[in-house]
């Protein structure tokens, strides 16, 4: 049998071709307009309009004299060539998650450790001030253009452009799975327009808006028929390997994706290492880390950070306790003992956002909870004082528990420090969320707060436990940020 490659422009593989190459282009033209912003505005503000030189001592000449425009060009070229050393436009991995990020916060520090050593051994004079501006300057604004073309990614992923389309193979319950999962994540660029289980009913649907297209016979009928450039293989015991051989030669005739997708669930990307033995492509999944050194610089983070947040919002806690005393009778914190790191239970401070008796009233609530079916939650509360809507609305009865992270009780990361009610109802693995210091904002806080369901507020919290990562908390912090100015959830 002769196989042909599908070269016609109309083909799915060809339309996402050329969205994925329009967007590296912007990427790119964009990388570089930044770097020569940030390379060359440094210049100016150090040093004005006064284009000085840089004097490097040689064994012929007394010194090497070079102008601080050549070096800036140099400096550029050399930035950008990291950039794309370090595959930060690497189609697999913009758009969705913080490898992206990632990626050129490693290429932009690394880039200016070469600089560094390379200016020590050439023993030039080069501007220390001038390299200080350049360096968090542009790396602040390629995060920030890389964040403004993801919003505008996911804007135009929302409308059903710039994403694949792709089908699920294997057996039913398998893709039922990965395909709720995926349903999770609306910004990763993949759409499920249908499946091919082992029976193929024609007839069904695998889930709400995924119809099955036929038996694992009818591959190409069904990539056809959906007009699908994707195919995620979710496990078939009825395929054998020579079978799977045979489906990535056909998919690679009309250059079609081939995605597998393991039965792992919630484990993140930095954690999943491929490793090729034998022909076997092996997955190896590294556990979690609760120590070490990763887990020091998250703690030097939170006292850093945390530190400087109190000093700035200090004048902060001043108005809003007098906001909370002006208000109502009682006192301007209020505190709760929560369950915290190894089942330790300490004191969780926050502004009193209830009036003072709100325990007391508690029992006479309860049948009119708004909450998750776990914790206790009202939309509507009538315990709620006027200046503690206002609190609650944008989270700020959360600021005190900076306390809580300079002392070591908590982070500013982490999951949702929990009462020790809840723990009293936790199963063996469901107590895995008391590994790590509990958090001011996590996951629960971005992706929905008050309105998650318990299974949804477990599951993230065990999501970040096992999958943590400084950067991952920054990023947290930021989303944070958003979510609270939406004040989505907030009650």
């Amino acid at each position: 049998m002769t196989l042909t490659r599908q070269s016609s422009i109309d083909s799915p593989s060809a339309v996402v071709a050329a969205w994925q190459h329009a967007y590296a282009w912007r990427l790119l033209v964009t990388d570089l307009v930044v770097v020569v912003v940030a390379v060359y505005g440094s210049q100016l503000l150090r040093f004005g309009f006064d284009d000085r030189a840089v004097r490097i001592p040689s064994d012929d000449d007394p010194t090497v004299v070079v102008s601080y425009s050549v070096v800036s060009a140099i400096l550029v070229l050399g930035w950008f060539a990291a950039l794309s050393f370090f595959g930060t436009r690497d189609r697999t991995i913009v758009g969705t998650g913080t490898a992206e990020y990632r990626r050129i916060a490693d290429a932009t520090i690394r880039m200016f450790v070469v600089v560094a050593v390379l200016a020590f051994a050439l023993q030039s004079e080069v501007g220390r001030g001038y390299l200080l501006i350049a360096l968090p300057l542009g790396l602040s604004l390629l995060l920030l253009a890389r964040w403004g073309w993801r919003k505008w990614l996911l804007h135009r992923r929302a409308t059903g452009a710039y994403s694949h389309r792709a089908i699920l193979m294997g057996e039913r319950q398998k893709s039922v799975h990965v395909a709720k999962q995926m349903s999770r994540d609306g910004s990763m660029g993949i759409v499920l327009v249908g499946a091919i289980t082992e029976h193929g009913t024609s007839d069904a649907e695998l889930a709400p808006g995924i119809p099955v297209l036929g038996d694992y016979g009818s591959l190409s009928q069904a990539l056809e028929q959906a007009r699908a450039d994707t195919v995620i293989f979710t496990g078939a015991d009825t395929i054998d390997p020579r079978g799977m051989r045979e489906i990535g030669w056909q998919l690679e005739t009309t250059s079609t994706n081939l995605i597998v997708a393991p039965a792992l669930t919630d484990v993140a990307g930095p954690r999943i290492h491929a490793r090729p033995v034998a022909g076997l492509p092996l997955i190896q999944v590294d556990f979690p880390e609760f120590e070490g050194r990763k887990y020091a610089a998250k703690r030097a983070f939170d006292l850093v950070a945390g530190s400087i947040a109190l000093v700035v919002l200090s004048p902060v806690f001043l108005v809003l306790a007098l906001m909370v005393r002006r208000d109502s009778p009682g006192p301007a914190f209020f505190t709760q003992e929560r369950v915290g790191i190894n089942g330790k239970r300490f004191h969780m401070l926050k502004f009193r956002s209830m009036v003072v008796d709100a325990e007391a009233q508690l029992p006479t609530l309860l049948d009119s909870s708004d909450g998750n079916g776990v914790l206790f939650k009202l939309k509507a509360d009538p315990r709620v004082t006027r200046v503690g809507a206002f609190l609650r609305r944008w989270s700020l009865d959360e600021l005190p528990q900076l306390v809580n992270v300079l002392l070591g009780e908590m982070s500013l990361v982490g999951p949702r420090p929990p009462l020790a009610s809840e723990v009293e109802r936790y199963d063996e693995w469901m107590n895995r969320r008391l590994l790590v210091r509990p958090g001011i904002t996590g996951l629960w806080q971005t992706q929905g707060r008050s309105d998650l369901s318990w299974e949804d507020s477990v599951r993230l919290d065990l999501y970040y436990v096992e999958n943590w990562s400084l950067t991952g908390d920054v990023i947290l912090l930021f989303r944070t940020v958003r979510s609270v100015v939406r004040a989505h959830g907030a009650y």
